[in-house]
């Protein structure tokens, strides 16, 4: 199940759903996934096809040289603990790898993570066929360790799309405000030529 699938990495801060949209992809959850109100997700998780249900612990994952995680290991022995690959029989994993990453903190939580996040999220975004960005519709404020984030993979835009999620509970009128505010909140960070296209969802 390592052979080179097109990838997407899924980033946003803590509770946007990052989760909650793979589980919907996949119609049920996968290995250690956890979903709620606050952080989650601490870990980089892959989550691809297999037979059988299992989990992957990073460093098996990096240690076989014909993978393509194999040069995560460079990233040191922290990180590679929280790293895993989730393998299940779900139909869309035999086209697609998905990866979801720990939302992104504010302040000295986001520092003290004990390796080198930007880091990785930048192997990630160089190693990703496309880039899920997802923004919360209650929760537009940007910390400045998202916006370092999205600067990361600014050189990565073309791969970019925007997924503004938890629209569901939200008035049409107060959705176009929602949407304004968030393509101006991008915008700051991100100055692009193009429009960022924006998918509104319910994950």
């Amino acid at each position: 199940w390592f052979e080179a699938k097109p990838m997407v990495l899924l980033i946003g801060q803590y509770s946007v759903g990052k989760t909650s949209f793979i589980n919907y992809l996949l119609g049920r959850g996968f290995a250690g996934s956890r979903v709620g109100p606050e952080m989650t997700t601490d870990r980089f998780v892959a989550v691809m096809y297999g037979d059988a249900e299992k989990t992957t612990p990073g460093n098996a994952l990096t240690s076989q040289p014909d993978t393509p995680f194999h040069s995560l290991k460079k990233y040191g022995t922290n990180f590679l603990n929280r790293l895993e690959a989730a393998a299940l029989p779900s139909p869309i994993l035999k086209r697609v790898t998905l990866v979801d990453s720990p939302g992104v903190l504010s302040g000295e939580k986001q520092r003290d993570r004990g390796y080198d996040y930007n880091g990785v999220v930048t192997w990630f975004a160089q190693h990703s066929d496309r880039i899920l960005l997802l923004f919360d519709a209650y929760k537009l404020d940007l910390s400045d360790e998202f916006k370092d984030v999205m600067k990361l993979i600014q050189a990565y835009d073309k791969k970019v799309r925007v997924v503004l999620n938890k629209a569901d509970g939200v008035s049409p009128q107060d959705l176009m405000r929602v949407y304004g505010a968030l393509m101006w909140n991008v915008g700051g960070v991100i100055p692009s030529a193009e429009v960022p296209r924006v998918y509104i969802g319910s994950f």
